[in-house]
């Protein structure tokens, strides 16, 4: 994929870089209370498997920071802590060895205290991200939220931690509005070169979520903005990293092992044919016997299932192999661009396999 992607500053949460010419990285955030450590890290390990490649933890206390350490020893992924208002939570986190704070200098009190933090922040080189929200914005001090209050308040924090001589910095501004989130990240990524997470915040879940995170998400990336992102589910976090992970694949900034052309299906198809179960079965075949072979050898292709006669023969022969529906429950196969047999829609995955296995891989 072609796209001018924004010049930004590199910063390092443990082993993962984040902006500069770094690949846009995917994350996520636990929804287990950190106290209770052994389903924590069952929790971090499940996303880290998903494709998380920096998970956030809530450290709502100073006894919280405590569990950093033992879970540290048991995960590999960096981890970020999330932290509100008290500076000294910060501190014990860092100490714990955390890999990356999330903790808005501009609520922490007395100046002094963002000089005790950056102090110790510097010296582990760990990165803090500045967070923005609309639900956090201000409102007495900005006045009505807007993508110009939101960078407002995000610039604040940023200047906080500038006249500190702090600049390890990551930035992100979001709002449960779609074109609010895209505005205020388009001015602030006008403004600095730190590098920006991106995302919706509270974008609800299932098709909703999807939908909104991806309009925005693509957009933002699109337009080169954005080094880091979340998308915000309610529910099990790994669904969320599973959808992150699928935009960054069919955006085409991540290496995608096989696509799948299906058609929706309509009046012209056959009767006996069920394309969304054929779909289904061959997706589960290219996941369970080729995805991990595909990866390894960064390759790439295309399967079609295609209902009918009239679209389905172009897309099958487009494609690397596929099948177009014909009639009384059979469907045609094409192997690299050729028409090569009629077969029982009942065979039709096996078919495919045994092609991909001996013609294509």
């Amino acid at each position: 994929m072609n796209y001018s992607r924004r010049k930004t500053i590199t910063v390092h949460a443990g082993s993962l870089p984040i902006g500069g010419d770094a690949p846009i990285s995917v994350q996520s955030m636990t929804n287990i209370p950190i106290s209770q450590v052994k389903a924590t890290i069952e929790q971090i390990i499940q996303l880290q498997q998903e494709g998380a490649e920096l998970v956030r933890l809530a450290v709502r206390t100073e006894d919280d920071a405590q569990f950093i350490k033992e879970i540290k020893k048991e995960v590999s992924v960096p981890l970020c802590a999330d932290i509100h208002f008290n500076y000294r939570i910060a501190l014990k986190a860092i100490e714990y060895g955390i890999d990356k704070l999330r903790i808005n200098p501009g609520n922490i009190g007395a100046k002094e205290h963002v000089v005790t933090l950056v102090k110790a922040a510097s010296q582990k080189n760990i990165p803090i991200r500045i967070g923005v929200n609309s639900g956090s914005v201000d409102v007495k001090r900005y006045g009505q939220v807007n993508p110009h209050t939101l960078v407002a308040s995000a610039m604040e924090h940023v200047q906080i931690l500038e006249d500190c001589g702090y600049t390890n910095i990551v930035v992100s501004i979001k709002s449960s509005d779609l074109l609010q989130t895209i505005e205020a990240n388009r001015i602030f990524a006008s403004k600095c070169r730190y590098p920006i997470h991106i995302g919706l915040t509270e974008a609800s879940y299932g098709t909703d979520c999807i939908i909104a995170s991806s309009m925005v998400i693509g957009t933002l990336l699109y337009e080169g903005i954005g080094d880091t992102i979340r998308v915000s589910m309610t529910g099990n976090p790994v669904n969320e990293v599973q959808i992150a992970k699928r935009i960054l694949q069919i955006g085409g900034y991540r290496f995608r092992p096989f696509t799948i052309i299906a058609c929706p299906t309509c009046g012209r198809t056959d009767t006996k044919l069920d394309i969304l179960e054929l779909t289904q079965k061959v997706e589960s075949m290219l996941k369970s016997n080729f995805e991990k072979t595909l990866i390894e050898k960064q390759k790439h292709i295309t399967v079609a299932v295609m209902g009918c006669e009239v679209n389905g023969p172009g897309e099958a022969r487009h494609a690397d192999v596929g099948i177009a529906g014909a009639r009384d429950g059979r469907v045609v196969l094409f192997v690299n661009g050729e028409k090569k047999k009629i077969l029982d829609a009942t065979d039709a995955v096996g078919a495919l396999a045994d092609e991909i296995s001996q013609r294509i891989i």
